[in-house]
Protein backbone atom coordinates (compact mmCIF):
# COMPACT_ATOMS: atom_id res chain seq x y z
CA UNK A 1 0.00 0.00 0.00
CA UNK A 2 0.96 3.50 -0.90
CA UNK A 3 1.28 5.90 2.01
CA UNK A 4 -0.27 7.98 2.71
CA UNK A 5 0.11 11.73 1.03
CA UNK A 6 0.74 15.29 2.93
CA UNK A 7 -1.93 17.38 3.32
CA UNK A 8 -1.35 19.90 0.80
CA UNK A 9 -0.62 23.46 2.30
CA UNK A 10 -1.68 25.64 -0.18
CA UNK A 11 -4.47 23.28 -1.63
CA UNK A 12 -5.48 24.52 -5.14
CA UNK A 13 -9.24 23.54 -4.82
CA UNK A 14 -11.63 21.31 -2.87
CA UNK A 15 -12.75 17.82 -3.64
CA UNK A 16 -15.40 16.06 -1.89
CA UNK A 17 -14.65 11.83 -2.48
CA UNK A 18 -16.97 8.55 -1.59
CA UNK A 19 -18.57 5.59 -2.97
CA UNK A 20 -22.08 6.08 -4.39
CA UNK A 21 -24.62 3.90 -1.66
CA UNK A 22 -24.55 1.14 -1.31
CA UNK A 23 -20.87 0.43 -2.79
CA UNK A 24 -18.57 -0.31 -0.23
CA UNK A 25 -15.79 -1.49 -2.58
CA UNK A 26 -13.45 1.46 -1.83
CA UNK A 27 -9.66 0.46 -2.83
CA UNK A 28 -10.10 2.37 -6.08
CA UNK A 29 -11.64 5.27 -4.49
CA UNK A 30 -8.58 5.35 -2.08
CA UNK A 31 -6.37 5.67 -4.89
CA UNK A 32 -8.03 8.31 -6.43
CA UNK A 33 -8.23 10.32 -2.88
CA UNK A 34 -4.19 9.91 -3.07
CA UNK A 35 -3.67 11.00 -6.37
CA UNK A 36 -5.58 14.24 -5.67
CA UNK A 37 -3.96 14.68 -3.02
CA UNK A 38 -0.84 14.71 -3.95
CA UNK A 39 -1.80 17.02 -7.08
CA UNK A 40 -2.35 19.46 -4.18
CA UNK A 41 -6.56 18.89 -4.02
CA UNK A 42 -7.96 18.94 -0.15
CA UNK A 43 -9.55 15.49 -0.53
CA UNK A 44 -12.64 15.39 2.33
CA UNK A 45 -13.47 11.20 2.16
CA UNK A 46 -16.80 10.46 2.87
CA UNK A 47 -16.22 7.21 3.01
CA UNK A 48 -18.69 3.90 1.58
CA UNK A 49 -22.33 3.39 1.08
CA UNK A 50 -22.71 7.32 1.02
CA UNK A 51 -26.14 8.68 -0.33
CA UNK A 52 -26.79 11.31 -2.89
CA UNK A 53 -27.71 13.76 -0.60
CA UNK A 54 -24.46 13.57 1.67
CA UNK A 55 -22.61 14.17 -0.86
CA UNK A 56 -24.28 17.06 -1.80
CA UNK A 57 -24.59 18.64 1.69
CA UNK A 58 -21.00 18.00 2.47
CA UNK A 59 -19.99 19.58 -0.76
CA UNK A 60 -21.86 23.11 0.43
CA UNK A 61 -20.88 22.34 3.58
CA UNK A 62 -17.25 22.62 2.85
CA UNK A 63 -17.51 24.68 -0.23
CA UNK A 64 -15.85 21.73 -2.18
CA UNK A 65 -15.45 22.65 -5.96
CA UNK A 66 -15.41 19.04 -7.02
CA UNK A 67 -17.33 15.95 -6.15
CA UNK A 68 -15.98 12.95 -6.87
CA UNK A 69 -17.95 9.74 -7.05
CA UNK A 70 -17.02 6.07 -7.00
CA UNK A 71 -19.17 3.38 -8.48
CA UNK A 72 -18.26 -0.11 -8.70
CA UNK A 73 -21.69 -2.18 -8.67
CA UNK A 74 -25.07 -2.21 -10.13
CA UNK A 75 -26.78 -0.97 -7.21
CA UNK A 76 -24.76 1.87 -6.68
CA UNK A 77 -25.01 2.82 -10.55
CA UNK A 78 -28.43 2.56 -10.18
CA UNK A 79 -28.79 5.70 -7.50
CA UNK A 80 -26.58 7.66 -10.19
CA UNK A 81 -29.92 9.75 -11.08
CA UNK A 82 -30.42 10.66 -7.71
CA UNK A 83 -27.03 12.61 -7.83
CA UNK A 84 -28.17 15.16 -9.74
CA UNK A 85 -31.53 16.39 -8.00
CA UNK A 86 -29.67 16.35 -4.67
CA UNK A 87 -26.83 18.47 -6.20
CA UNK A 88 -29.56 20.96 -7.44
CA UNK A 89 -31.33 21.00 -3.89
CA UNK A 90 -28.33 22.17 -2.46
CA UNK A 91 -27.77 25.25 -5.02
CA UNK A 92 -24.73 23.94 -6.27
CA UNK A 93 -25.45 22.90 -9.92
CA UNK A 94 -23.69 25.45 -11.70
CA UNK A 95 -20.79 25.84 -8.71
CA UNK A 96 -19.50 22.33 -8.32
CA UNK A 97 -17.87 20.28 -10.74
CA UNK A 98 -18.92 16.00 -10.85
CA UNK A 99 -16.50 13.73 -11.69
CA UNK A 100 -17.76 9.30 -11.62
CA UNK A 101 -15.71 6.29 -12.04
CA UNK A 102 -15.35 2.92 -10.96
CA UNK A 103 -16.20 -0.98 -12.23
CA UNK A 104 -19.94 -0.41 -12.93
CA UNK A 105 -19.91 2.80 -15.11
CA UNK A 106 -18.92 4.31 -18.27
CA UNK A 107 -18.52 8.07 -20.14
CA UNK A 108 -22.28 7.15 -21.29
CA UNK A 109 -23.32 6.94 -17.35
CA UNK A 110 -21.26 10.57 -16.51
CA UNK A 111 -22.77 12.10 -19.67
CA UNK A 112 -26.10 11.33 -18.58
CA UNK A 113 -25.83 13.04 -15.04
CA UNK A 114 -23.76 16.07 -16.40
CA UNK A 115 -20.81 14.13 -15.22
CA UNK A 116 -17.17 13.48 -16.74
CA UNK A 117 -15.91 10.34 -16.76
CA UNK A 118 -12.37 9.11 -15.68
CA UNK A 119 -11.12 5.51 -15.83
CA UNK A 120 -8.10 5.82 -13.74
CA UNK A 121 -6.24 7.81 -11.01
CA UNK A 122 -4.22 9.77 -13.79
CA UNK A 123 -7.57 10.61 -15.57
CA UNK A 124 -8.74 11.97 -12.31
CA UNK A 125 -6.58 13.98 -11.66
CA UNK A 126 -6.46 15.54 -15.16
CA UNK A 127 -10.30 15.97 -15.34
CA UNK A 128 -10.32 17.62 -11.87
CA UNK A 129 -7.68 20.01 -12.93
CA UNK A 130 -9.61 20.80 -16.12
CA UNK A 131 -12.43 21.53 -13.79
CA UNK A 132 -10.71 23.79 -12.01
CA UNK A 133 -9.69 25.53 -15.03
CA UNK A 134 -13.44 25.84 -16.52
CA UNK A 135 -14.58 27.26 -13.42
CA UNK A 136 -11.95 29.79 -12.92
CA UNK A 137 -12.74 30.99 -16.46
CA UNK A 138 -16.45 31.66 -16.16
Amino acid sequence: MEKEPPEPENPIGIIVIGNLEPDVHDASSEQVRKALKRAQFKVVKLGKKVPAEVFASKAKEVNADIIAVSVNTTPAKDNLPKLLPAIESTGLKDRVGLMIGGAAVKSEDAEKIGAIYGKTKEEAVAIAKKILEEKKAK
